[in-house]
This record gives structure tokens, C-alpha cells and sequence, in this order.
């Protein structure tokens, strides 16, 4: 039995929600009498969309989130129709796909009293505010919004001020590994792939059936000893490592299809010809392998932003060599946040690279 400090029993699909003690009471306390706007706010990684759809899944359910009735298994394999999953589909929400949002937020819902609407990286809402504000400030009664946000851009502000707040953080190495020993990780695995989670559980899970993450470490820590200032080498390098984030998808792919294989079988025991909303599992999961892609990427940058974090730490440094580690480590800052707006990767790390080695040089 899982409980809050109130003393209070969380439903059993708000059980998933890990070391978010805040997020966790609010949501309990918003299941039986929820309002029309929740704002997830926290960095990447932090478990917001797992909470969303588990919160989603205890709205939908007459029993407050059981996690046993076909509106909590609907609701947990992404095929619930009354809960939308909106994704954008470029650098930013565009106006196009806010005008969609507010479309669907007039539908009626199909099965429950309620749809529910989760809106993914809302920091990136930008000039498609506006056109949102109106239908998430008052949209149908039976249309709950949940908006997803790394951070409070000043294009959010307003949004933000008509939805309750429900801050997330990143987890703890500590309690990371602290949950996978829990189920069954032997203990320098799960301490080894907590430091390397960027305080994302979902991410540690992944990493442990990963042999090669501490290859890829490597990889990126060594990748600026062979700049040499040609192109060629950075061309080799961003190849290697671009290539090696392939591998960590793949063990995503493994678990997605062992996933829809439970799914297909359930689906027959049910006297389903074949399994519905397959195509809507197939989406979430292209969508989860870009997401775990870009978090593999955002891992990479940290390991090499660390390793001119290191040089800049030795005594006695020239002016000279202070300024190149610190503009270096800046172009990596810069090269992390902008992969938030799906760039052409490959492009990006040359572009990355060319920079270090000039600067190196």
C-alpha cells in the first residue's frame, strides 16, 4: 500500500508516479473532483508524461484509478479513445496544431464523462499561445487539459496562470537506484545506471538491459582527444556516436514489441480477431524512440560537457585555456538545449565538433 503524508491510500495507477511526493498528493487530491486544467511542470526525464496518463487513467475510471478495469488497461496501452496524447511535429508548436487541439477539446467524449487532452513540450508553444489560451481557460466541461512543460517560457505565463501547477523534479541517483535494486538489479548495475539516468527512471530501466552504455561513456569522454582540426575527424567521431545511440533505441524496440506481443495475445483471450488500436501503439512507440533517442543524445553532451568541466578545475591555468574550456563548454550547453527542437543530429554534432576543435586548437 502506497500512502501520502495525509495519511491518505493513492490509487493503484498513481502508484507508478516515483519520487514525486508533491505531484503525487495533488493529483490524488484532483481525482474526485478534478478542474479543467493541470500545468506538469519540470525538467526532461522528471516522469511527467508517465503521470500524465496515469492521472488520465484515474480521471477515466470509475473506481478512481484501479488499474484492473479495461478503462485503466485501455488507458495504460494508449487506447483509450477518450484521452489524447498531442505531439508536435517540428522545432515548435505551430498555429495549425493549436487550432487542432482546440477542435478536438469540442468533441464530445466516447465512452466516459470526460476526455482527457495531454499536450506534450508546451515550453515550445511559442507564437501558438493565443490561439490555445481560450480553450484551455474554458473549454467543455467534460474536457480536462493536461500540459506538459520543461519550463515557464514567458509565452506559458498566461496558459500557466489558468492551470493548477504540479511541479516535478528530477530524481535522485540515489533513489533510482534505490527503486531497481528494489526489483532485482544487482547493485553496481543499478548504481552504475542511476548516475548515467539524468534522473529519469524510465531511462535507468532501459540502461540495464543495455550492455554497450558504458562503451558509449567512453566514446564521448575520448571524442575530444581525436579532433585533430579536419573535417575527417569529426566526421568519424559524430558517425561513431550517432551510431552507437542506435543501440540504445534498439533495446527500446526489443521492449516495445515484447509489449505489443502481450497486447496481441490479451486481445485474443477476449475474442478480438485482431488487436484494436494497434496503429495508435505503433505511434506511441515511434514517438517513445524519438524521445529515447534525444535523451541518449542529451546523456552523450553531459558526459562531454563534464570532461571540459574537469579541465577547467586544474590550477593554474593560462587566461587563454580558461577562455577556450569555458567557450567550449558553452557550445555544448547550447548544442543540449537545442536538440529540444529536433534538429538534423548529424548536423548539429559537426557544427558541435568543428567548434571544439577550433577551439582546441
Amino acid at each position: 500500500m502506497v500512502t501520502l503524508m495525509n495519511g491518505s491510500e493513492v490509487a493503484p495507477v498513481l502508484r507508478q508516479i516515483v519520487g514525486q511526493p508533491r505531484a503525487t498528493e495533488i493529483l490524488s487530491a484532483s481525482v474526485a473532483k478534478a478542474v479543467h486544467a493541470y500545468l506538469f511542470i519540470g525538467p526532461a526525464g522528471s516522469g511527467k508524461l508517465l503521470a500524465a496518463q496515469s492521472f488520465a487513467a484515474a480521471l477515466l475510471c470509475e473506481l478512481g484509478g484501479c488499474g484492473d478495469c479495461a478503462s485503466c488497461h485501455d488507458a495504460q496501452l494508449g487506447l483509450h479513445p477518450d484521452i489524447t496524447v498531442f505531439e508536435r511535429e517540428g522545432a515548435s508548436i505551430t498555429v495549425d496544431e493549436a487550432h487542432a487541439i482546440s477542435l478536438v477539446a469540442q468533441r464530445s467524449p466516447n465512452v466516459s464523462t470526460h476526455q482527457v487532452l495531454i499536450l506534450t513540450d508546451f515550453h515550445l508553444v511559442g507564437a501558438a499561445a493565443p490561439a490555445l489560451l481560450k480553450t484551455i481557460e474554458e473549454p467543455p466541461p467534460s474536457t480536462i487539459f493536461i500540459v506538459i512543460a520543461d519550463a515557464l517560457p514567458a509565452s506559458l505565463v498566461t496558459i500557466s496562470s489558468r492551470c493548477v501547477l504540479v511541479p516535478f523534479h528530477s530524481l535522485r541517483p540515489e533513489l533510482i537506484a534505490e527503486v531497481l535494486r528494489a526489483e532485482g538489479i544487482e547493485e553496481d548495475l543499478a548504481s552504475s545506471v542511476a548516475n548515467a539516468s539524468l534522473g529519469d527512471l524510465d531511462r535507468a530501466r532501459l540502461l540495464v538491459s543495455d550492455q554497450g552504455f558504458r562503451l558509449r561513456q567512453s566514446q564521448w569522454i575520448e571524442a575530444p582527444q581525436h579532433l585533430d582540426g579536419t573535417g575527417a575527424s569529426v566526421a568519424k567521431i559524430v558517425t561513431q556516436l550517432t551510431a552507437s545511440v542506435d543501440e540504445i533505441v534498439n533495446v527500446l524496440r526489443d521492449r516495445q514489441s515484447r509489449e505489443l506481443e502481450r497486447a496481441v495475445e490479451l486481445s485474443k483471450l477476449t475474442g478480438e480477431r485482431s488487436l484494436r488500436g494497434r496503429k495508435a501503439i505503433e505511434d506511441r512507440h515511434k514517438r517513445e524512440q524519438r524521445r529515447v533517442r534525444t535523451d541518449e543524445l542529451r546523456a552523450g553532451l553531459a558526459t562531454l560537457i563534464s570532461v571540459y568541466l574537469a579541465k577547467l578545475s586544474s590550477p593554474q591555468l593560462p587566461t587563454r585555456r580558461v577562455q577556450a574550456l569555458t567557450e567550449a563548454c558553452q557550445a555544448i550547453d547550447e548544442a543540449a538545449k537545442y536538440l529540444k527542437r529536433n534538429p538534423n543530429e548529424i548536423l548539429l554534432l559537426q557544427k558541435l565538433f568543428l567548434q571544439l576543435g577550433d577551439l582546441a586548437s
